[in-house]
């Protein structure tokens, strides 16, 4: 493996197996993230052959979308291919035939019905986030044994995904597992679809300053003042916590899985994130028979979103129906 940070400041990250392919079964998956976008680019077995990484720049006009399209001509030209399938994991809801994100509030200006096909020049698929990280964990990752479970991702926002049947389920319209959008404090304010108290308001990091009154401006500052014994840092995790125990306990009893899978970059807090966790998950769900899901770290970790778009796309060119 060979790891190199160019004058783009885009870390590339290279596993000499995949060289030499030729162009044969490559697939190309991107997350588009609120802070950084990742992209990877695998075989037909599903082997990550080269991994890299950059800012997404959000606010800063649509420059996100050239920072896409770099990422996949940087991809191409690395594995000396031309002609490539993409998946993009993006939030919001995809259209119908996958094609773009149909609805995206609040976040990603242009990023609504915005056709990565056509932009890209190549077959693009696009699917929401928080089901891409599932798919990843479901074909190789911590759900890969599961017959039902649920993926939250902890990030920027809070996304999330259900297997049911041990295939990834949408629902009507695309919008099921959206467990971030679940309320547990039906006083505190709304988030961007409208819901009040939601879990993105309660653990996302885009409301981090406003749960601190300004004190933090990320999760990784509040974690870093939490483990010093900053008393205010500490109630205020740790209410967030309990709050998304009390969100997954919910989901759990609407459709039983056997695995949660926590992912995102918040689950990198570790202990910090999954002891309290699993007590207050303990105090609030309903557990007959003293029987109760295993709560698990995403195998996959930030790349979880890049690999399951890859893992889509590759669905979709090889017509196997994965969801």
């Amino acid at each position: 493996m060979e790891d190199k940070i160019f004058s783009d400041g885009i870390l590339h990250r290279s596993f000499p197996s995949g060289e030499g392919d030729g162009g044969r079964g490559l697939f190309i998956g991107i997350d588009l993230g609120g802070t950084r976008i990742k992209g990877v680019a695998i075989d037909s077995n599903g082997n990550v052959l080269h991994q890299t990484y950059t800012l997404t720049n959000d606010g800063e006009g649509e420059v996100w979308k050239v920072a896409i399209k770099k990422t996949v001509n940087d991809l191409k030209e690395k594995l000396k291919v031309d002609k490539v399938a993409v998946g993009i994991s993006a939030p919001g809801l995809p259209n119908y035939n996958n094609t773009a994100i149909g609805f995206m509030p609040g976040r990603l200006e242009g990023l609504e019905n915005f056709i990565w096909t056509d932009y890209l020049q190549c077959p693009a698929y696009v699917i929401n986030d928080g089901v891409a990280a599932l798919v990843a964990e479901a074909k190789t990752g911590a759900a890969k044994n599961s017959s039902n479970a649920i993926m939250v991702t902890l990030g920027t926002g809070v996304g999330g995904a259900l297997l049911i049947n041990g295939k990834a389920f949408q629902g009507s319209y695309n919008k099921a597992g959206h467990i971030g959008h679940t309320v547990v404090d039906s006083d505190a304010d709304c988030d961007v679809t409208g819901m009040p108290g939601s879990l993105e308001e309660c653990i996302g990091n885009c409301s981090i300053e406003k749960r601190t009154n300004g004190i933090f401006t990320s999760t990784h500052e509040l974690l870093k003042a939490y483990r010093n014994g900053d008393e205010f840092a500490q109630n205020v995790w740790l209410t967030s916590v309990r709050k998304l125990a009390i969100g997954i306990a919910s989901a759990s009893n609407l459709i039983s899985p056997d695995t949660i899978i926590i992912g995102g970059g918040i689950a990198e807090a570790g202990d910090d994130l999954f002891g309290p966790l699993n007590q207050w998950f303990d105090q609030y769900e309903w557990q007959p028979g003293g029987i109760r899901p295993q709560i698990v770290k995403a195998m996959h970790g930030d790349l979880a979103g890049a690999i399951g778009a890859a893992c889509f796309a590759m669905s979709k060119e090889q017509k196997i129906i994965i969801e």
